[in-house]
């Protein structure tokens, strides 16, 4: 893409893209004890760098710092541009709360007031 500029300002640019990427973004995946910096999150898989991150396959755990957002089915990997790319086959949100049996109204009141 930068092929004309020199190689010294394209490493600085590559770094500094790095650097942007990892003060952004604190979603990461856990698998087991090891934890993984997501790159890029979308609808049908998530990116991780290249360097320090293995072949995940099975359930995986996604985080957004310390709070718990989803676990998937991880069933596959290429590697594309110093990328490692998973696709997931489901995405499960992970509630706070456990599943009622009964539909909850859209609008619930804050509280009830008294006569």
């Amino acid at each position: 893409m930068y092929d004309f500029l020199p190689k010294a300002v394209r490493q600085g640019l590559q770094e500094a893209r790095k650097a942007a990427l990892r003060r952004k973004d604190r979603l990461a995946v856990h698998d087991g004890d090891h934890t993984y910096r997501i790159r890029r999150f979308w609808d049908g898989g998530f990116a991780l760098d290249l360097k320090g991150s293995d072949r995940l396959r099975g359930h995986v755990d996604i985080y957004d710092g310390p709070r718990h957002l989803y676990r998937c089915l991880v069933v596959s990997s290429i590697v594309e541009d110093n990328e490692r790319v998973f696709e997931f086959k489901w995405l499960t949100p992970v509630t706070d709360r456990p599943a009622a049996d009964f539909v909850r109204p859209d609008f619930v009141p804050a509280g009830l007031l008294g006569r």
